[in-house]
């Protein structure tokens, strides 16, 4: 050993004992999805602590120089199969819903044989423990407590999946100390309960105010309740209810309506008695709510439970048919890129490409956008991952199982979600969100050469008719998705819908068993048709008659693009607002032509709406003459002078404003909603916040018309000049970046999304020599182009489509169908097989591709 001796001293400098705060990856390949479980194990850089499986470890080597690596293999222990007379204790069930801690749901922890040794490079010389015993102790010690501090280090893919999450801890409610009980004479018996309302015989909640016995919500599936405690609540305001069956001496649930979650009630002892229950004698006979999510959190991975129940579905493994490790509701995620990475530009881009793209990586490649996409888009279609998960154990002739090794996308997740405030957790999330904002991230990381969310750019064509003069106004948008409408009122079993609602009403009012409500059958074309008709405009500010009038509003496509992503706005809100999921059914076609829906821009003798801003509102003391020109004349430039922002101020509600938030929208785009309403009161206000939730600026500050800022900032207010050349060294003008922080009260990652979200509107903010915007610029100069957007003919093909289950976005279970080589596939996470009963009539978003001619 001498001769290894003397590499390890040369090399001694290079070798890093870890500290806190240092990022170790040895647990997952920086370039690929190799660990130490998989052939040939992992190779961990003993300076840098970046993990490379037996592939790319001596790319690393070459590029960097790096010669000590330490090499991790592992292999899961065969399970005892009772020949010893000691058997493993079974599994725990889960008793707490949590992650991480005692009683949770358990992270997969499988029991492995390690071997853990230093391997020097290019020789490959192998230094074990047992070696260090025999070299010189400035060696020794050096590479034992790096060795030692390596296997000791929490792994970056390690904190990430671990992450504890408790869904028990519950905070006292605002209620509790206080809440006040009438003395109504209730006293409520032991066991024997029945809602009021509908005699239902469980999961019945008791008012702790009043003493009433109600039956609680409805679930998405029709189980559960008829929502008759939460329509007391709404009734008479009384805020807490306990859960009758789960009072026992130690407590019970308690459910806040007010503050709409699960509450502790430290006077429920007290609460109680007061309708004459004892908690000390009171045993559980239900299921408390924390058991019952528990229940459902384990049931949502099983097979059963996804659309296709009831068949046996054949596993398929090959290439692009990997699955993806749920890293906790992360299924998501998992179903928007296994779509993406169908879409040639995406395999074009980042797959085709991967050699130059590994070659070109950062120093830490685990930071770098390009790379983590580029190795999740091989991971998904090389087929190297997509194999049977089989136990030790398994015979290797018998049928494989539905679950795939597949793949974690630990690094990837981590990387794109970091910084913002959902993405970076383990909770629930909309697909359609974050499709949103992946493709945000692909523009912001592809400012020059091929950027492949082009293949779902289009441009939207919205022509406004003043019904007044009957003038046109044409605006253009850049759109990823369209969104459709659910017209609940076309469905074609209108009237089943109708008799099995009055049948309801009558069941409720008798005491009868309600019978489940039917599905909603929306044909496609409706859905479409609401989206294309026109709108009317009923405080539209037109610039021909100088005044508000009614204008209609009709909506089109200026250009069809090579991919069409289409979401069906299944969730919506009730009366009361609270968020709910439309039960619906909707004939969604195989092929699609979109021909006659493109828009054809100003028609021949059509007159177009003068370009003058509306005037801004103003509050009552600011005088006339001093908003108009210096003759006091209306059509005076002056009147719309960016200038005059600075003493303006919009006259806004504030009872409505606050209204607004209390419902739980960012205050700029309440006080947005209250002054382009005109101050006209909360319906108004809900209206134009529900019409406008999913525009880009949606949450950005108020911006006067014919002002360059947002009220409250001058033209020469104090703009970071750190942030101005982080964004100008994105590829963006100082005007540019200006104006985004301008917008976004100079908060720098605010003002990126910004400038992203108004790619079309900076296009046009080319500067010319002189200083000035070229729409400024003097002379006949041809505008500058627009976003780049592909076109082409409006037909289309169905080739994959995300379904969503569950109440809400957030939360419930994603999966996707795709459709690969004329064969619908279901991916389900890590099951991989085909499909045979698409339900494309229950999808949520779906992606076409256009046809070839």
């Amino acid at each position: 050993m001498a001769g290894v001796g003397e590499v390890l001293m040369s090399v001694l400098s290079t070798i890093r004992v870890p500290r806190a705060g240092d990022r170790v990856h040895k647990d997952e390949c920086a370039l690929s999805f190799s660990s130490p479980e998989s052939e040939g194990g992992l190779y961990v850089c003993m300076n840098s602590f970046l993990g490379f499986g037996s592939q790319y470890v001596e790319r690393h080597h070459a590029r960097t120089g790096q010669r000590a690596y330490l090499h991790i293999t592992r292999v899961r222990k065969k399970e005892d199969d009772g020949s010893s007379g000691s058997e493993d204790p079974p599994k725990k069930k889960p008793t707490r819903l949590a992650i991480g801690i005692e009683g949770g749901f358990d992270i997969e922890q499988e029991q492995y044989e390690e071997d853990v040794k230093v391997v020097l490079f290019p020789e490959r010389l192998e230094v074990t423990s047992d070696d260090l015993d025999s070299m010189p102790d400035v060696v020794m010690e050096r590479v034992s407590l790096s060795m030692a501090g390596l296997m000791a280090a929490d792994s970056v893919s390690h904190a990430l999946q671990v992450q504890q999450w408790d869904g028990e801890v519950r905070q006292e409610s605002r209620h509790a100390a206080d809440l006040k009980q009438l003395d109504n004479g209730i006293k409520i018996p032991p066991s024997g309960w029945r809602c009021e309302v509908c005699d239902l015989q469980e999961n019945l909640w008791m008012n702790l105010t009043d003493g009433k016995v109600m039956c609680g919500r409805r679930y998405f599936d029709g189980s559960g309740g008829n929502n008759h405690a939460l329509q007391h609540f709404q009734e008479t305001g009384h805020p807490l209810a306990v859960k009758l069956g789960t009072i026992t001496p130690d407590g019970a649930d308690v459910y806040s309506y007010d503050e709409d979650d699960m509450v502790l009630d430290s006077k429920l002892p007290e609460h109680l008695s007061h309708f004459g229950i004892d908690m000390m004698t009171m045993e559980k006979t239900e299921r408390t709510m924390t058991e019952l999510e528990i229940a459902v959190n384990q049931r949502v991975g099983e097979w059963e439970v996804i659309q296709e129940s009831g068949t046996t579905l054949k596993p398929l493994f090959g290439s692009g048919l990997t699955g993806m490790k749920n890293l906790g509701n992360s299924c998501y995620l998992n179903s928007v890129m296994q779509v993406l990475f169908t879409v040639p530009d995406f395999q074009t881009k980042y797959v085709s490409n991967i050699d130059k793209i590994f070659d070109e990586a950062p120093s830490d490649p685990t930071q770098d956008f390009k790379t983590q996409v580029a190795k999740l888009g091989y991971g998904l279609l090389s087929g190297e991952y997509s194999k049977p998960a089989l136990d030790p154990v398994d015979d290797p002739n018998a049928e494989p199982r539905g679950d795939q090794a597949g793949i974690a996308p630990r690094m990837f997740k981590a990387l794109v979600g970091r910084g913002h405030p959902e993405f970076s957790t383990n909770r629930q999330q909309d697909a359609q969100e974050f499709l949103l904002y992946f493709i945000n991230m692909v523009e912001r990381n592809c400012r020059s050469g091929m950027n492949p969310s082009e293949a779902f750019r289009f441009l939207v064509e919205e022509r406004i008719v003043c019904q007044q003069s009957q003038k046109a106004k044409y605006t253009q948008r850049v759109d990823y998705i369209v969104q459709l409408p659910v017209p609940m009122d076309q469905a074609s079993n209108i009237e089943e819908m109708q008799e099995t609602e009055r049948r309801r009403e009558e069941a409720e009012s008798s005491g009868a068993p309600v019978p489940p409500a039917p599905r909603a059958c929306i044909p496609f074309s409706a859905c479409l048709a609401a989206w294309s008709e026109p709108e009317t405009l009923t405080d539209f500010w037109s610039s021909a008659v100088h005044a508000k009038t009614t204008a209609t509003k009709t909506t089109c496509f200026a250009s069809f693009p090579d991919h069409l992503v289409i979401q069906i706005k299944k969730f919506t809100f009730g009366l009361d607002w609270v968020p709910k999921k439309l039960d619906v059914s909707i004939d969604v076609p195989d092929t699609l032509d979109l021909s006659a829906l493109r828009g054809m821009g100003q028609q021949p003798g059509e007159e177009l709406l003068p370009e003058v801003a509306p005037p801004p509102l103003m509050t009552p003391d600011v005088e006339v003459k001093g908003i108009l020109g210096p003759h006091g004349n209306e059509e005076d430039d002056s009147l719309y002078s960016p200038l005059l922002c600075q003493s303006v101020s919009p006259v806004l509600d504030d009872s409505t404003v606050s209204q607004l938030c209390e419902m739980g929208f960012p205050l700029e785009a309440c006080r947005k909603a209250v002054y382009y309403t005109g101050n006209t009161g909360i319906d108004a206000a809900m209206n134009w916040v529900m019409g406008h939730m999913d525009d880009p600026d949606f949450s950005a500050p108020l911006v006067l018309p014919g002002c360059s800022s947002a009220p409250g900032t001058t033209p020469t207010e104090s703009i970071s000049e750190e942030h101005l050349a982080t964004i100008v060294s994105m590829g963006f003008s100082r005007e540019q970046a200006t104006r985004a922080l301008r917008a976004t009260s100079n908060i720098l990652e605010r003002a990126v999304d910004w400038i992203f979200s108004h790619l079309d509107d900076l296009e046009s903010m080319e500067v010319s020599e002189g200083g000035r915007s070229a729409a400024e610029s003097e002379g006949s100069r041809e505008p500058p182009p627009g976003p780049r957007v592909r076109d082409g003919a409006g037909k289309y093909e169905l080739f994959a489509f995300i379904s969503h289950m569950g109440t809400s976005t957030m939360c419930g279970h994603y999966v996707c169908h795709i459709k690969k080589d004329q064969q619908w596939v279901i991916f389900n996470d890590q099951k991989v097989c085909a499909s045979e009963k698409p339900p494309k009539d229950l999808g949520y978003l779906y992606f076409y591709r256009r046809m070839p001619e």
